[in-house]
């Protein structure tokens, strides 16, 4: 069976839009050309990839486990085409770098300004987005680096650890959880919350803690999506929090605020760069991991009561 690099990039894109008119146009061929294609690799594989849905298509059980090696594919060609192309032209080389929106702003800039120090003719895409996105981006080669939180352990990747963080419960230091003789993830029910939103990574976390060992989830009076915010919504009331041991002890409110020290609802977790372990990394992705590990450490602290 031979398959067709064309023919899959043109399937992926019709199962993008789900719609062969919206796919034509993307690509800039014709309906039948692409008719033609889907019914190539169907006659390939022997059976249907897509069926009607309302006015478009989706994809079939065989579709979706094609459009998933289809991805796999097309970004192992493109990591080729980019490796022969640096060596050939002998250049610096080209880096895409993904990161949350705060790493972006409190980062990323001077990565990339200690790189192009180093290397002026690289040339460099961003691409903001929350976690999850990002490591299925990683997953799909649509970016080299992965500059944050680390996404897990998976053996598909490489990850280079830079800096630990701890994420805690916090209250304001006269608050009465003090005074229990013993605390307990049900004793901290007993108060309101104010978390970050549930997209956040963190609150996931300590909601998953919660559910796990059978207790309702914590009462959440204020959902914030800044984290900088959550210290001063403490300060003064009998509100709970979940912060990073770094935001405690740099808050301008850390005076009047305590770690409310529980192992169950305590979080270790990793900050660095993360990168495919089967993947291409060019000249300037490799030197952007070296800096990072030698540099990065003095880079991450500043952002890391900001960072979730």
């Amino acid at each position: 069976m031979n398959l067709n690099l064309s023919d899959l990039k043109s399937f992926e894109v019709i199962a993008t839009f789900g719609h062969l008119g919206k796919a034509a146009g993307q690509l800039g061929r014709t309906q039948p050309a692409l008719t033609k294609c889907v019914q190539r690799l169907e006659l390939s594989f022997g059976c249907a990839l897509f069926e009607r849905h309302g006015r478009g298509i989706k994809l079939t059980p065989v579709g979706e486990v094609l459009l998933a090696r289809a991805r796999q594919l097309l970004g192992a060609s493109e990591d080729a085409i980019r490796e022969v192309s640096d060596y050939a032209k002998g250049n610096a080389g080209h880096v895409r770098i993904g990161c949350g929106p705060i790493a972006a702003d409190h980062v990323l800039p001077e990565i990339c300004n200690s790189l192009l120090a180093e290397a002026p003719e690289t040339t460099i895409d961003i691409t903001v987005a929350q976690s999850t996105d990002l490591r299925q981006r990683l997953i799909e080669g649509d970016i080299d680096l992965l500059i944050g939180l680390a996404p897990g352990e998976d053996d598909a990747f490489i990850t280079h650890s830079i800096v630990e963080d701890v994420v805690v419960i916090a209250a304001n230091i006269n608050h009465p959880v003090f005074q229990l003789k013993k605390i307990t993830m049900k004793s901290l029910l007993t108060w309101r919350w104010v978390l970050p939103v549930a997209t956040i990574p963190s609150r996931q976390w300590l909601d998953a803690a919660f559910q796990s060992r059978g207790f309702p989830l914590p009462d959440v009076q204020i959902n914030a999506n800044s984290i900088p915010l959550m210290p001063g919504l403490i300060a003064r009331t009998e509100l709970l929090s979940f912060l990073s041991r770094h935001t405690l002890s740099t808050s301008a409110h850390s005076y009047q605020l305590r770690e409310i020290p529980l192992k169950e609802t305590t979080l270790q977790r990793h900050l660095g760069v993360t990168y495919r372990r089967e993947g291409y990394l060019s000249p300037a992705a490799q030197r952007l991991v070296t800096l990072l590990r030698t540099k990065g450490e003095q880079l991450f602290p500043d952002a890391m009561s900001q960072l979730d």
